[in-house]
């Protein structure tokens, strides 16, 4: 080592070898782009937006998927308020940082998404869930696009009223798909879409949120719904619940024709039980948790009323080994979708986790096994 060290301080005082240089050099590049980088991010934003002004539009577009969310908006909407001589068919505002589009002023966002609903002419597929759109916003859309739009996912939309998204309805005579929170949804939205010069409806979802605890919700009639059926008789209704267990009054009273059904929340037994006894088209259903009580009389109920499902998945619940087989055996093969984890089923006298997936895997037609926890 001692000479080693000597043979450097030697080449250091009469010149560096090839080997020293190049690692100089690349330390002192890596130095110079932590510099760089750091001055770069210190700029602040609106010299940022300034520079950002000289790229490309489509440039501009990828640039912003990394910026800050709010940052993302403000580029998001600058690009669109410049979109005065392109017509789109397809516009997806996209938040991956909620609430994103929610942080800008309103006036700023409804004023970018007007210049593109003015000059489009042919939307057909809009996305604008989580933005500050509004009621006038919608009319501009409706006069300028009522011809052409086909799909609207307005989820989580606050400035929007029952009759804003009514509007949309009366005019918009080819929308096929809809997706928005249940206190848009009212009896004369679905008579609206199920009138004569409407197209049949294709797929319509309904976020159910509770913003807080005790919220009230209102009711639709089933004769709304009736109409609805009537008019599309193959539409899914998807339906996601993210309620408290107190505010499940309103719902599953009368005859509903939802197709695929989520609780992301813990459901009680009783409203599980409603479920089997309402709705009758019932494709899909996921239960996120339910608590100790076993669901084994509405398990067996949902088997026995609703007889197109065929996914089903359980989670924080219980279910006796038994009952689980029956309903197996009830459904058959026609139940596509098992996920089921091995702690919802509880052991009883005829059958144990040992042996319940050969018997559930005979009236399946196919090898089953529940679903497993990780032990990582």
């Amino acid at each position: 080592m001692k000479r080693v060290l000597q043979g450097n301080e030697q080449e250091d005082g009469g010149g560096t070898s090839a080997g020293s240089q190049e690692t100089h050099k690349r330390q002192r590049m890596e130095k110079d782009l932590e510099e760089e980088r750091a001055h770069w991010e210190c700029l602040p934003q609106e010299i940022l937006l300034h520079i950002f002004q000289y790229l490309p539009l489509l440039d501009r577009a990828y640039s912003s998927q990394v910026d800050s969310s709010r940052e993302s908006a403000e580029a998001a909407c600058n690009i669109l308020s410049q979109l005065v001589n392109c017509s789109l068919k397809t516009l997806g505002l996209i938040s991956t940082a909620r609430p994103s589009f929610m942080e800008l002023p309103k006036s700023h966002f409804i004023s970018a998404l007007t210049v593109v609903f003015v000059n489009s002419k042919s939307l057909s597929s809009l996305k604008i869930d989580d933005t500050p759109v509004d009621d006038p916003s919608l009319k501009v859309l409706v006069a300028n696009n009522s011809e052409t739009l086909k799909l609207l996912k307005m989820s989580s939309c606050p400035h929007v009223s029952p009759a804003g998204i009514l509007c949309v309805a009366d005019q918009c005579h080819g929308l096929r798909e809809l997706a928005l929170n249940y206190h848009l949804l009212s009896d004369e939205l679905l008579i609206a879409l199920s009138s004569e010069k409407h197209v049949h409806l294709e797929h319509l979802r309904i976020d159910v949120v509770s913003e807080n605890p005790g919220q009230q919700f209102h009711t639709i009639k089933k004769s709304s719904w009736d109409a609805m059926v009537r008019h599309s008789p193959k539409f899914s209704l998807v339906m996601y619940f993210f309620l408290y267990e107190d505010e499940f009054g309103p719902f599953f009273r009368d005859e509903i024709p939802v197709t695929h059904l989520y609780f992301g929340r813990s459901v009680s037994k009783d409203v599980l039980g409603r479920v089997g006894l309402t709705c009758p088209r019932l494709v899909e259903l996921v239960v996120c948790a339910n608590g100790l009580r076993p669901l084994d009389e509405e398990l067996i109920r949902i088997a026995q009323r609703c007889t197109q499902l065929s996914a089903i998945g359980l989670g924080e619940c219980e279910v006796s080994c038994s009952a689980f087989v029956e309903f197996v055996k009830m459904c058959g093969d026609r139940l596509t979708q098992l996920s089921i984890m091995e702690e919802v089923l509880v052991p009883d006298h005829c059958y144990g986790l040992d042996d319940i997936h050969w018997e559930v895997s005979k009236h399946l037609g196919r090898v089953w096994f529940p679903d497993m926890m990780p032990t990582w």
